[in-house]
C-alpha cells in the first residue's frame, strides 16, 4: 500500500494541480491540515510562500496561532504574510455572517497577494471529510445535485491537494512525523451548521459504517461525473429551447422534450446560469402547472417571470422592488444579493438577546403569517428597536450613513403592512422579545 507521501504526490500529479515550476501560496491556519500540507509540500521541495490570516476573534489564540505559523515559515525559509482583519467591524459593516465575511476577506487578500507577490497558485488544505460535511450541508439547503459534488480539486487559481485524504489519515500523519499544530476551539462548537454535522451527524453515520468516509469520497466522484454529464446535456437543450432579445432570456417550454422531466430541466437552466435557488424555482415550476401569468421569482440580479408557454428571464429593474411572499414555515427567502434563513425555536433556547444586525428575533406570535419580503419604498415608516413612535424609513437609512447603492438595495420583511425588519439594520420596536414571548422567529441575513 502506498505511503501518505505516495498518495499526496499521485493525487497531486493525476489532477494536474500544480509542478515544480510553479510558485504556490500556501494558506496556513495553523490546524493540523494545513500543516501537514506546509511541511508535505516542503519536504517535495516545491517553491512556495506562506500566508495567515488572523481574524482576531479568539483573542491570545488568535495571536498564538499566527506565532506558531510565522516561526515554521521561518525556520523553512520561505516568504511569510501576516493580516490581522476586523472581522466582527466588517460583519457590522456589512451585515454578513462571521463565516461568510471571513471567507470573502481571505480570499481577497489571497488573490491580492497573488497578483503583486506573482503566485499561480492558491493551495487549501481542505480534506475528504470537509468534501463530505459540504455534501450534508447542501442537502439540508436544497442546492440540487450540483451542490452534492462535495468541494472541487481546483477552482481558478484554488487548488486542494489533499482532498484524498480523511481527517483521521492527515492527524495519524501529523502525529507519526510530529508535526507542530494548534487546535481551533470554535471547532469543538456546535453553534455552526458544519460542526453540527462533523461532531453529531457524521459520527453516528460511522458507527454503522466504518469506512463511511471513504464510501462518499465515491459517491461524490460519481454524482461529480453525474453532474458533468447534466451539464453537457442541459446546454444542448438551452441551444434549442432559450432565445435571447435585448438583453432579455426566453425559455419555450414547448422546445424542451415532453419525454424529459420539465422541472428539472428548468431547475438546470435557471440554477446554472442565472443563480435561481431550488425552493424559489420549485414556487416557479408550481406557478406553470397552475397557468399562472406574470408571477414573477428573484434571483440575485434577475427576474424569472411566467408567460403563456415560456419563462422570460431579465435583468432586475431599477423601479423593481422584488416583492415576494414568505410562507409560514418557509426556511428561506432570497433579497437581492443576500439570503434570510427562518428558524423557529421556543424562548426558552435564546441565550443571548443581544444579536448582531445580521440576525433578528421576532415575537412569532405576533407576526401574520404570510410576510412579505420586498425594497424599502418612500413612505415606510417604523418604530425603530428602542424607540418611541414612527421614524420615515428614509431618514433613517440617512442616520445609519448608508450610500445611495446600499440604500436602494435595502429590503425590509413586512407583518401584513407593517415593517417587521429594516432587513440587516434593524427590527421594529412593536415585535421585540419581551417576558410574555414565548415563541420567536429566528431570522439570519447571510451575503451570497
Amino acid at each position: 500500500m502506498p505511503t501518505f507521501k505516495q498518495q499526496f504526490a499521485r493525487y497531486v500529479a493525476e489532477n494536474n494541480l500544480f509542478t515544480h515550476e510553479d510558485r504556490l501560496l500556501l494558506t496556513v491556519s495553523g490546524g493540523v491540515d494545513s500543516m501537514v500540507m506546509l511541511t508535505l509540500l516542503a519536504e517535495e521541495g516545491y517553491n512556495f510562500g506562506v500566508a495567515h490570516c488572523n481574524f482576531q476573534l479568539r483573542g491570545a489564540e488568535s495571536d498564538e496561532d499566527e506565532v506558531m505559523v510565522a516561526h515554521e515559515a521561518a525556520r523553512l525559509g520561505v516568504p511569510f504574510y501576516n493580516k490581522r482583519f476586523d472581522t466582527e467591524g466588517e460583519m457590522e459593516l456589512t451585515g454578513e455572517s462571521m463565516e461568510m465575511a471571513a471567507r470573502r476577506l481571505r480570499y481577497a487578500w489571497f488573490n491580492e497577494l497573488c497578483d503583486t507577490e506573482g503566485y499561480t497558485a492558491i493551495a487549501v488544505a481542505h480534506h475528504a471529510d470537509d468534501s463530505v460535511e459540504t455534501f450534508f450541508i447542501n442537502l439540508l439547503r436544497g442546492t440540487g445535485l450540483r451542490g452534492l459534488t462535495g468541494i472541487s480539486t481546483r477552482v481558478g487559481r484554488i487548488v486542494r491537494p489533499l482532498l484524498f485524504a480523511s481527517r483521521r489519515e492527515i492527524l495519524e500523519y501529523a502525529v507519526q512525523h510530529k508535526i507542530p499544530y494548534r487546535e481551533d476551539s470554535s471547532n469543538r462548537s456546535t453553534k455552526y451548521l458544519r460542526n453540527k454535522i462533523r461532531l453529531g451527524l457524521v459520527p453516528r453515520i460511522r458507527e454503522i459504517n466504518p469506512k463511511f468516509t471513504a464510501l462518499m469520497r465515491r459517491n461524490i466522484g460519481r454524482l461529480t461525473d453525474a453532474q458533468q454529464f447534466i451539464t453537457q446535456s442541459v446546454e444542448r437543450i438551452r441551444e434549442v429551447a432559450c432565445e435571447q432579445w435585448d438583453g432579455v432570456d426566453r425559455i419555450y417550454l414547448d422546445r424542451i422534450d415532453a419525454a424529459l422531466p420539465r422541472n428539472f430541466v428548468l431547475y438546470e437552466l435557471l440554477n446554472s446560469a442565472y443563480g435561481f435557488k431550488g425552493d424559489v424555482i420549485d414556487r416557479l415550476c408550481h406557478a406553470l402547472d397552475e397557468g399562472a401569468v406574470g408571477r414573477r421569482f428573484y434571483a440575485r440580479d434577475r427576474v424569472a417571470v411566467t408567460d403563456r408557454g415560456m419563462v422570460v428571464v431579465a435583468p432586475i429593474e431599477p423601479d423593481d422592488d422584488c416583492a415576494v411572499e414568505v410562507p409560514a414555515g418557509a426556511p428561506r427567502a432570497y433579497c437581492g444579493n443576500s439570503v434570510l434563513f427562518f428558524e423557529r425555536m421556543s424562548i426558552d433556547l435564546i441565550e443571548d438577546l443581544n444579536q448582531p444586525p445580521h440576525i433578528a428575533l421576532l415575537d412569532a406570535d405576533l407576526l401574520t403569517e404570510p410576510l412579505t419580503l420586498r425594497r424599502w419604498r418612500e413612505g415606510d415608516r417604523f418604530t425603530p428597536f428602542g424607540m418611541v413612535g414612527k421614524k420615515k424609513l428614509s431618514d433613517f437609512l440617512t442616520d445609519c450613513k448608508l450610500s445611495l447603492p446600499e440604500k436602494q438595495r435595502q429590503f425590509v420583511l413586512l407583518s401584513g403592512e407593517e415593517i417587521v425588519w429594516v432587513v440587516g439594520q434593524r427590527i421594529d420596536d412593536k415585535f421585540r422579545l419581551t417576558e410574555k414571548s414565548e415563541n420567536v422567529l429566528c431570522i439570519t441575513r447571510e451575503i451570497v
